[in-house]
């Protein structure tokens, strides 16, 4: 066997979860929807329970705490659904979530994790007002046309991703859904030709796409597993720019007036296309694994550099998940650029914890002087203020400069900027900063 071949059998052993261990879980399961079957049957609620995600289709990944998706399908009509299925949930255990549509969490085990979506029973994806409700077409068609040996191939591309931090839709992510994993693996043929194709597609930071650019769009990876479009060119007139932004377009085979991978970001996309670069030079079932990242590690490192290191903790009071996720990232990337005014920074660190705060961390260098720009030397008034406010200005191309030297830490520098900027964390929705 090809030393590929033998890594990813070895990786398979790692994230495939032990027949034993997926009993015991289905068990859990099925006890636990008998449970909420005798609840909806009590209740007299026209809905339906079917079971979604990873463990429908088949492709679950082992983890420390499991989590299984149950759909609540109810007839559409004018009432709450959300309210609904939290009043038929009376005397089970629960968390309410909110989000576009409130859902709900049981723990049934300490490494069992259940979520309860209420979503609407549709015929066509048209009728749907919330991407959940598609959730019963996604599964049906994954269920009828992926089987066998694939599915392998399909766990083998989530924990690869899952390890590497781009796993998830979520806007803190920005990375590839399980479905969207589901398919990709599915049209190229297995986990290897999957990560060879992605090596392959041309797009970097600057790309754009637009429907009237047929160039642009020749170079763009299109994906239409069921041929829902005559060609390429069809399918960017078809779908608006907004739906065409991502680095590859992945029509939806349930409903072609959707991209599955709209929410994978550029950014996401090289930082993943590099790691499969690697992978592929150098195959080791490691690249499965999550890392930890060693923060005292970099921190001595950073000082052996005589550099600084900051570690932070970002809180916020929004809802843990995708809304806290993505306000703490909004903010870490609002200091980073605040921070990249005064220092050089060499290693920076982010990691939301799931509830409701982020850590992070900034090693820096010191810039020593910068050049700040300055207003036009006909504009007298904030020509003055600014003469006032900075000692050593210069006139260049009609403008006034001031070089400023940076004689405090960073330390210093986000105590003070924290001070100050209060209310703009509030505007931020970030509830506490604490600086280490």
């Amino acid at each position: 066997m090809k030393k590929i071949d033998l890594v990813l059998k070895e990786a398979l052993g790692k994230v495939k979860p032990e027949k034993e261990e997926m009993e015991l879980l289905n068990k859990l399961l099925k006890e636990f929807i008998f449970k909420l079957g005798k609840n909806l049957k009590q209740s007299r609620l026209n809905a339906e329970i079917f079971v979604g995600g990873s463990f429908a289709k088949g492709t679950i990944i082992k983890k420390d705490i499991y989590d299984a998706d149950i759909f609540l399908r109810f007839k559409k009509g004018k009432e709450n659904i959300s309210e609904l299925t939290e009043k038929m949930l009376k005397g089970i255990g629960h968390e309410k979530v909110h989000g576009s549509r409130d859902y709900f969490k049981v723990k049934i085990d300490e490494n069992f994790l259940i979520e309860i979506i209420p979503v609407i029973k549709i015929k066509n994806p048209k009728e749907a007002e919330n991407v959940t409700d598609m959730s019963y077409s996604h599964v049906y068609y994954v269920k009828k046309k992926i089987k066998g040996k694939i599915l392998d191939e399909i766990r083998l591309a989530k924990a690869f991703c899952h390890a590497n931090g781009c796993y998830g839709a979520e806007s803190y992510i920005k990375g590839f859904s399980g479905y969207a994993l589901e398919l990709l693996v599915y049209h190229y043929g297995s986990f290897q030709k999957f990560v060879k194709a992605i090596t392959k597609i041309n797009q970097d930071k600057n790309s754009r796409i637009r429907s009237t650019s047929p160039k642009l769009g020749q170079s763009k990876e299109i994906i239409d597993i069921e041929k829902h479009f005559k060609n390429k060119q069809e399918i960017l007139m078809n779908l608006n720019d907004a739906k065409l932004q991502s680095p590859i377009v992945l029509i939806d085979p349930t409903y072609k007036q959707r991209n599955v991978l709209a929410a994978l970001s550029m950014e996401t996309f090289l930082r993943f296309k590099k790691i499969c670069n690697e992978f592929l030079k150098k195959p080791n079932a490691k690249f499965f694994e999550i890392k930890k990242t060693d923060a005292e590690k970099i921190k001595r490192e950073s000082e052996r550099k005589k550099l600084e290191f900051v570690s932070l903790t970002i809180k916020t009071d929004k809802q843990e998940g995708d809304i806290a996720g993505s306000k703490l990232l909004k903010f870490y990337n609002h200091l980073e650029n605040e921070i990249d005014r005064f220092f050089e920074i060499k290693k920076k660190y982010f990691e939301y914890n799931k509830k409701e705060s982020a850590n992070c961390f900034f090693s820096v260098k010191n810039k020593n002087e910068i050049t700040l720009n300055g207003p036009a030397i006909n504009d007298k008034k904030n020509k003055e203020r600014f003469i006032k406010t900075h000692k050593n200005t210069f006139i260049k191309k009609g403008r006034i400069f001031a070089k400023e030297k940076i004689n405090f830490s960073l330390k210093d520098f986000l105590m003070k900027w924290e001070k100050k900027n209060r209310k703009k964390m509030g505007e931020m929705s970030v509830s506490g900063l604490e600086i280490k």
